[in-house]
């Protein structure tokens, strides 16, 4: 696009590729978070030294904070993202539900607002029934989310994911929704402009999933039939339209085993798996980000949006997937990614790298595009066995273990699948 990149860094990341492949780069503090990802008045300093016009806040810490929004208009520089009202609003999952409910999109059985109380939360776990899922209000990547079976577990989930949501997301609202057991995970990529036109991308499939994070996603979905698709995704549509969104977001949906769905949450940032539409759209979601915060209209309507091929993303995390996937930092002693025909690997790692222990384990995605679903599963699967990579725990031989899966191979999958997975291994 011809646009200079700034790229800011904390004194862990300074090795990082994005750092080496930028045009600049600021460190705006040490390693923790606190003091510098997270910290805004580091970051608007950095922007202010570089002058830039706008700011991309990628797919974590900031990238959903309204405050940050607010405070990079206040100092004429422009937030790539939505509105600081929609950010407000899909940050908030309760009132979010409440919204879909208003426009008319099907939502998760659950409370009608947060709930302060466990007293409150087992009226509603009563009404709804059990296994009921418990979720903090601002919650996000799995955190102050815990699954209760009965009220003694309810009570305990309750006050565990009270404590995580206030030290993850300073807030200890929570909400409690139905625990739909072996459903599946779509969702919808959405682009929309400030003159009101939205299209979407087609949708992901996510339900491979630990610990409600997701671990492979693919595009389209092997489950949804052409019907199933276009309902979809005029719901999508929708949500979309009535929070008035104007940037790329995604909406997030459960579809149970009798093919009914429901809304599950809106993110208002780009998504980690937004690769996978790229590879079957051609469009480049992050430029249409760009554009869309400099004013500029969408340009093409649905008709223009078509799906071609299939693309299937494995999530290369530092984790030991047979110890809990517990986190594994260190020094990366070997790393050769795979390539080839269809391949496309996004990573900040190489030989000799120190994945630090103070952010998210991801060390890399790689994806695979073919013109079908076989084709795209035999390259995801020649790139796992092609991947090298030494000197810290990681996940890349699960990744291929799950591609090889006969239940996968044929679709039959849930967001349980993971964790039967693991138990029979």
């Amino acid at each position: 696009m011809g646009i200079r990149s700034v790229a800011v860094h904390s004194e862990a990341d300074f090795e990082s590729l994005h750092v080496q492949y930028a045009d600049a780069d600021i460190c705006i503090g040490p390693a923790p978070s606190s003091e510098s990802y997270l910290h805004i008045p580091s970051i608007i300093s950095a922007a202010e030294i570089a002058d830039v016009e706008a700011i991309h806040p990628g797919y974590g810490f900031l990238s959903e904070n309204a405050h940050f929004a607010e405070i990079c208009r206040s100092c004429n520089i422009a937030f790539i993202g939505p509105s600081i009202e929609v950010i407000q609003l899909a940050g908030n999952k309760a009132e979010a539900r409440r919204m879909m409910r208003k426009a008319g999109i099907p939502v998760v059985p659950g409370s009608d607002n947060t709930v302060s109380t466990s007293e409150e939360a087992l009226d509603v776990a009563h009404q709804v029934g059990y296994p009921v899922m418990i979720k903090a209000a601002l919650g996000g990547g799995g955190r102050g989310m815990r699954i209760a079976h009965n009220d003694v577990s309810l009570v305990s989930a309750f006050m565990t994911a009270q404590t995580e949501a206030e030290a993850a997301f300073g807030d200890t609202s929570i909400y409690v929704e139905k625990c739909l057991e072996n459903a599946r995970h779509i969702e919808f990529q959405v682009l929309g402009d400030r003159s009101g036109n939205m299209v979407h991308l087609g949708e992901r499939e996510c339900t491979i999933q630990r610990r409600y994070q997701k671990l492979i996603e693919e595009s389209p979905s092997l489950v949804l039939s052409a019907r199933q698709r276009k309902v979809m995704g005029e719901a999508a549509i929708e949500a979309a339209r009535a929070v008035e969104y104007d940037s790329a977001g995604t909406i997030e949906f459960l579809l149970d085993r009798t093919g009914t769905f429901y809304f599950l949450e809106l993110n208002s940032r780009i998504q980690v798996e937004h690769p996978v539409t790229e590879m079957v759209t051609g469009i480049d979601i992050v430029k249409e980000q760009i554009r869309l915060a400099a004013g500029e209209r969408l340009g093409y309507t649905q008709r223009d949006v078509s799906i071609n091929g299939w693309a299937i993303e494995c999530r290369v995390f530092a984790e030991d997937p047979y110890n809990d996937f517990r986190p594994s930092p260190g020094r990366i002693t070997q790393f050769n990614p795979p390539g080839g025909p269809g391949i496309r690997v996004d990573t900040h790692i190489y030989e000799g790298y120190t994945v630090p222990d103070y952010y998210d384990s991801m060390l890399a995605k790689v994806v695979a595009w073919g013109r079908g679903r076989s084709e795209a599963m035999a390259r995801a699967e020649r790139a796992m066995e092609e991947t090298v990579l030494e000197g810290v725990s990681n996940t890349v031989q699960l990744n291929l273990r799950v591609l090889q899966h006969e239940k996968f191979q044929r679709g039959e999958i849930d967001t349980g699948f993971l964790k039967e997975f693991m138990s029979s291994e």
